[in-house]
């Protein structure tokens, strides 16, 4: 075990080295750190740690010692990451994992979300199963990793702050510190000991769906705010906090390039060259490195062809031999299982190329299996094997595992006053507050004056959910109710509040109807949350007729009217900004509304209780079709450059700006198909057969569901299909289901089975019998829910589906169907029907 003299001895020493940047003579090192002779077929020479080479000699013989006494077997299952949704304890002890994560739906519980009692009953569970050494092996505890991106966004009642998008217009690295330190003591409620963050990419395209994860579209601020996440979520090096009884594991993500993906396509390919990989995207990983960060996440995409996953000149070369990082690379979500040649079960040329970890969800038994094989077989290096061990073993010790308790036993643990406490609330209402952007204030319009009765409209104004965005309980976030948020406050109650403080009376609706002729309006609405590639979008324009047309009838009736947008990127909304006085960027701010009451609303004696400060860390688009809009690129040519920000003090009109968006929204619809009794476009309804026949009936509202009828002794087909096929390779791999409501008025008198895949060939459709499944419920509504791997493991083409609903039965089969869509995983489990 680590003596706490000799942990602080140690990073005391590495407080005091000197930083050697831009060295030619990178030297290759061992398992051990042990300088070896330089590889010179690297393409340019990148920074140096200044951490680099330096390791507690005491610690790498507690490491070799546990090494000798370990199986290969104990080896390969420190490689290797599960899902809590698909591993139990006695899988963990039987297979020796060295880790377990949670995805964003995968908390104990029937809910994708959990209670704080809830999530330490299950990580009691875990680490005690990790330690048991009944069996004669080596005790080594896990370490449970979970995507906290903006606060501890996954247990119930903690402190949901602003995206990272708004972070980034606060400009304020201090904030962020004491941010993350906030977020690792509520982690440690929960007994978590790592996270998935922070995240270090620079968006290129605001189109990619991941772009609010980013601080900004330049390295600069994020170069300031990787150390500061990094400090507070482990502690500062060299001091008594790092890895304290308050303090986590923290990773930096996604290396690298994952902001610069052609056309801003999650998991797609950064054609880039080796100098901006290094420049804009890579910079800011040696800030994260220097202050210590003790994992590095690998990324989805592809630099120039090549899976980063499969990369070994990115995640050995470069991030391990250059820069020196000595603490473990992880991989994503079955991310490895996209490598040419490779499985999700089966890809050795991951390790090879440098994973330490591979982040295996649902795949992890399968691929235990594989890996162990190879490593008997020679396929992987006992060498390579033994340095991936090492360096997880070594963060484990760092972080104290080796020395500690159970989790329930830990300082903070199961305590839930810490979740959204005063303190923590006053963090995240100063985030709120600092991020605000004032992008237009026409006529001083804001602050809203005392004594005025305000009709406050728009469907997110009472949705802390909406104002959460992505990753906020639920992976793709939004939808909750606001008693899922029980220590939240929504923009509408804080403005509530505000008001009524300020002598005034404030009056809700959704759609902008009002009883009381009001002095001034604030419109709440934006984009509805999304996560990943179900963020990404054609072009940037943002459309709400409902709202615009209130602004306008407002603006008619003579009413002052404020906007306040809420989104994970900037988008062409003209019409919006012309039809409002004032227009403010919110971003979205989290559970803390009332921090945007506290700029917008004037005190009791008419002064501003706060200014805006907040200042754009994207360039806001003067047109729809400006995907990649970068401050420096040739033919710069923003609506609100990178920069920009009102505040009180300034005195600026903004003139009526031009409606020609200069693109339509050409977004193919993936995910919804069968909606409201009709097909969704592109999609049509196709049927095959004689015997097939359709007749509107009502499920939830009139004439929204089809009943479906197979009358024929043949078999017959019903299909919803379109001439442009859909990759949903992304789709699967992110354990998304097709779901459909269905009823059934009797048992089935004939099989039924469901395909997805190609619409020309059964050769690419994968076929599932549904018989069983749908007899479950009779005489009722029901929701039949399959995982989308399902279907290719039954031979669907997965990435060229034009034809993703189809049942076929034969004569007497009668049912009805409805709402037919992709949604993401509800369980965490593969729903395949049995």
């Amino acid at each position: 075990m680590i003596e706490a003299r000799k942990k602080c001895l140690y990073f005391i020493a590495i407080a005091t080295a000197s930083m050697l940047v831009g060295c030619s003579d990178t030297d290759n090192q061992d398992a051990r750190g042990h300088s070896q002779p330089a590889d010179q077929s690297t393409h340019v020479t990148w920074p140096r740690s200044t951490l680099a080479d330096l390791r507690n000699d005491a610690l790498e013989a507690e490491i070799d010692a546990l090494l000798a006494r370990m199986t290969v077997e104990e080896k390969v299952g420190q490689v290797i990451q599960a899902d809590s949704a698909s591993v139990t304890p006695e899988d963990v002890k039987n297979y020796n994992l060295g880790s377990v994560l949670s995805g964003g739906n995968s908390a104990p519980g029937p809910l994708p979300y959990a209670t704080a009692g809830e999530w330490v009953e299950a990580a009691d569970q875990y680490y005690q199963a990790s330690i048991d050494a009944s069996d004669g092996g080596v005790a080594i505890p896990i370490i449970w990793g979970i995507d906290a991106v903006h606060g501890h966004n996954n247990v119930v009642g903690g402190t949901v702050f602003p995206h990272n998008i708004a972070l980034g217009a606060a400009h304020n690295a201090e904030l962020i510190r004491k941010i993350s330190a906030v977020t690792a003591r509520e982690l440690r409620v929960t007994g978590h000991d790592w996270t998935f963050a922070p995240t270090l990419a620079v968006p290129q395209d605001d189109r990619w769906g991941r772009t609010y994860e980013g601080f900004s579209e330049t390295p600069e601020i994020t170069r300031q705010y990787a150390p500061a996440i990094v400090e507070g979520l482990q502690g500062e090096l060299a001091s008594a906090q790092f890895m304290g009884p308050e303090k986590v594991i923290s990773s930096a993500k996604h290396f690298v390039a994952d902001g610069g993906t052609r056309d801003g396509q999650d998991q797609g390919d950064a054609a880039v060259s080796e100098e901006v990989l290094r420049d804009i995207h890579g910079v800011a990983y040696l800030d994260a490195i220097n202050a210590g960060v003790q994992a590095v996440m690998a990324s989805f995409s592809s630099w120039n062809g090549k899976k980063i996953h499969g990369d070994q000149h990115l995640l050995t070369e470069v991030l391990k031999n250059q820069i020196g990082f000595d603490g473990f690379v992880v991989g994503d979500w079955n991310a490895h299982g996209q490598i040419e040649g490779c499985t999700n079960e089966n890809c050795p040329q991951a390790i090879n190329a440098g994973l330490d970890m591979y982040m295996a969800p649902d795949s992890w038994k399968g691929l235990y299996e594989n890996t162990l094989q190879q490593v008997k077989d020679g396929v992987i290096k006992q060498d390579r094997l033994d340095d991936a061990v090492r360096r997880i073993l070594r963060v484990k010790m760092r972080a104290g595992l080796f020395s500690s308790v159970k989790p329930s036993a830990r300082p903070l643990a199961g305590d839930e006053s810490i979740l959204s406490s005063a303190e923590h609330k006053a963090v995240a209402r100063k985030a709120v507050r600092q991020s605000l952007v004032l992008l237009k204030n026409n006529s001083g319009v804001l602050p809203v004056a005392p004594g005025q009765h305000v009709l406050v409209f728009g469907e997110s104004a009472d949705s802390i959910s909406d104002a959460s965005g992505g990753w906020t309980l639920t992976w793709q976030g939004g939808g909750l109710p606001n008693t899922a948020f029980p220590k939240g406050e929504s923009i509408l109650s804080g403005l509530k509040a505000a008001i009524h403080e300020a002598g005034g009376t404030m009056e809700y609706s959704a759609d902008g109807s009002f009883a009381q002729q009001p002095d001034v309006a604030i419109a709440i609405y934006g984009e509805k949350p999304y996560a990943e590639f179900q963020g990404d979008v054609s072009t940037l324009l943002y459309a709400n007729p409902t709202v615009l047309d209130a602004l306008k009838s407002l603006k008619q009736s003579g009413v002052p009217t404020v906007s306040v947008f809420l989104s994970g990127r900037p988008m062409w909304v003209n019409p919006l900004i012309n039809m409002s006085d004032a227009f403010v960027a919110a971003w979205w701010p989290g559970s803390e509304g009332g921090g945007i009451a506290d700029v917008l609303i004037a005190t009791s004696g008419g002064e501003p209780a706060h200014d805006f400060s907040g200042k754009l860390s994207f360039s806001w688009p003067k047109r729809a079709d400006q995907g990649p809009l970068n401050v420096g690129q040739d033919n710069y040519d923003p609506l609100f450059p990178y920069g920009y920000g009102l505040t009180y003090a300034d005195n600026n009109t903004l003139p009526d700006l031009s409606e020609e968006a200069g693109a339509t929204n050409k977004q193919l619809n993936k995910y919804s198909y069968f909606e409201h009794g009709r097909a969704q476009a592109p999609w049509r309804v196709s049927t095959s057969g004689d015997g097939v026949h359709i007749a509107a009936v009502d499920y939830t509202a009139q004439e929204d569901a089809f009943t479906v009828s197979f009358t024929n002794e043949d078999s017959g087909t019903f299909a919803i299909e379109s001439d442009t096929p859909v990759d949903l390779f992304r789709e699967m791999n992110g354990a998304m289901e097709l779901t459909f409501a269905y009823h059934l008025d009797a048992a089935l008198p004939a099989p039924v089975t469901l395909s997805l895949g190609c619409a020309d060939s059964s050769a690419c459709q994968g076929a599932v019998d549904i018989t069983t499944a749908l007899e479950a419920t009779v005489g009722e509504w029901s929701t039949m829910r399959v995982s989308l791997s399902c279907f290719a493991q039954a031979g669907a083409d997965i990435r060229a589906v034009n034809q993703p609903f189809k049942l076929q039965s034969t004569s007497g089969t009668t049912i009805a169907i409805a709402a037919v869509k992709v949604v993401e995983d509800s369980d965490g489990l593969d729903n395949c029907p049995q």
